[in-house]
């Protein structure tokens, strides 16, 4: 026997609502998982020819921005109602919060946090490479950059940026 009409297109709204709440748990941890690799040669081998090779291309930062368009892909409408948060009836934080409380808003906005990530980590990089610091101290400016990227840039210029043993090429 089967079930009333009415019972299968809602069972069959419910698969689509659930298939795509798996792909923004996949886009979370893909945009997430994509850094790794350029996070751990930074740290583990700074002062690599690979590594320098592996992040002078944008590789590093466009997964997750490639994933950050495919949700909004997915969900154009929340690409509309972040721009239309200003004239939110209630105010704007409640029109952000709205739009960021959703699993669309969620990976977006995480996608949109790890490219930021990812590429202030890259400068922090760069520079304690160019000045020669210390390795300890890469490592931790790079590891904060990523974990928690303010202060892995305030570690970086607070101790880094006074090593002023910058590379000066011949002119």
């Amino acid at each position: 026997r089967r079930p009333p009409r009415s019972t299968l297109s809602s069972s069959s709204a419910a698969s689509d609502v659930y298939k795509r709440q798996d792909i923004y748990s996949i886009s979370f941890l893909i945009s997430t998982l994509w850094i790794g690799p350029f996070w751990f040669a930074m740290m583990i081998n700074p002062y690599s020819e690979k590594t320098n090779k592996l992040l002078n291309k944008p590789l590093f930062f466009l997964g997750p921005i490639i994933i950050w368009f495919f949700i909004m892909f997915l969900n154009p409408s929340g690409l509309i109602d972040f721009f239309n948060s200003a004239s939110h009836p209630e105010g704007f934080f409640v029109g952000l919060a709205k739009g960021l409380s959703t699993k669309a808003g969620v990976t977006a906005m995480w996608a949109h946090m790890v490219a930021g990530d990812i590429f202030a980590t890259r400068w922090i990089w760069r520079d304690n490479v160019k000045r020669k610091n210390n390795i300890w101290l890469l490592r931790l400016s790079v590891f904060f950059g990523i974990m928690l990227m303010p202060l892995g840039v305030l570690i970086h210029v607070i101790f880094g940026r006074k090593n002023n043993h910058l590379v000066t090429t011949q002119q």
